[in-house]
């Protein structure tokens, strides 16, 4: 079963996270699907501008914690080299690789976009947020420092981002439009319209002009340390899952009940 949706709307591209009964929670599944569709959207030259939205009423819960992604785990426990491996493809790579996709890319957002969700939305070029949208990390609760994908920084800056973290509090779209995160809010049952309106405003203008606007941004961005900063950053989250598994036997200091079969007991692995 397939938790994603794509249709072509003119020249552009509509990808649709459809698991709404469960918030949009991002299992492995999802995010294949998702990273799958992205490509598709890449390579139809019919398509100018992508669109990221959610159906339902909120964008995403974040990383389904629920449902252990295959090769994450190793005869019942983490590894340090498979859990690795699986998140520097599966969240820091599918999100950087979104990132330089060269056509330009909007987020819609409503209600809830919480952690491993600022992962789908950071990589697009822009954001339009509904009114009742709000955005948090708070994964510094589970012991790790932020999500894969840590753009706080660049998103929010220093103050704002350290805020962020340390509080795991929601930040309104207002406080995300006033950060520079957002580039507009809108009315709840405006955010398809408006959105659309812009991407169709935006697929009006020549395509490799549009190509290397970005291209000249995201390389402004790179020169100024940004993919240095969130591959250092990535080996810094991966510091708080080496703790949280001496400590507990699983990659987070998360409260029970964990997924099934996802933890060994603390002191019985060998």
């Amino acid at each position: 079963m397939s938790y994603i949706n794509y249709e072509v709307d003119g020249a552009v591209g509509v990808i649709t996270l459809n698991r709404p009964d469960k918030h949009n929670a991002q299992d492995a599944s999802l995010l294949r699907d998702l990273d799958a569709r992205w490509q598709q959207a890449a390579t139809d030259d019919a398509v100018k501008v992508i669109v990221v939205r959610a159906n339902g009423d909120h964008f995403s819960s974040g990383h389904d914690l629920k449902t252990p992604a295959p090769g994450y785990f190793q005869e019942g426990k983490t590894t340090l080299e498979s859990a690795y491996s699986w998140e520097a493809e599966h969240y820091l790579g599918f999100s950087r690789k979104w990132r330089d996709v060269p056509k330009p890319s909007i987020a819609a957002v409503q209600g809830a976009c919480v952690a491993g969700a600022l992962n789908v939305i950071w990589p697009c070029d822009l954001i339009v947020a509904a009114d009742n949208a709000y955005f948090s990390d708070p994964v510094v609760k589970f012991g790790v420092g932020g999500v894969e994908y840590h753009a706080h920084t660049w998103e929010l800056g220093a103050r704002r981002a350290k805020e962020m973290l340390f509080t795991a509090r929601k930040f309104t779209a207002a406080e995300a439009f006033d950060a520079g995160m957002v580039n507009r809010v809108v009315p709840l049952d405006e955010l398809d319209a408006q959105t659309m309106e812009l991407a169709h405003e935006i697929s009006e203008m020549d395509g490799w002009g549009l190509a290397t606007a970005k291209r000249a941004v995201n390389q402004t961005l790179d020169v100024m340390g940004q993919q240095a900063a969130m591959q250092s950053a990535f080996d810094i989250h991966w510091h708080g899952h080496a703790n949280a598994l001496l400590r507990t036997g699983y990659p987070l200091l998360t409260p029970d009940p964990l997924p099934s079969g996802a933890r060994e007991k603390k002191g019985e692995d060998s």
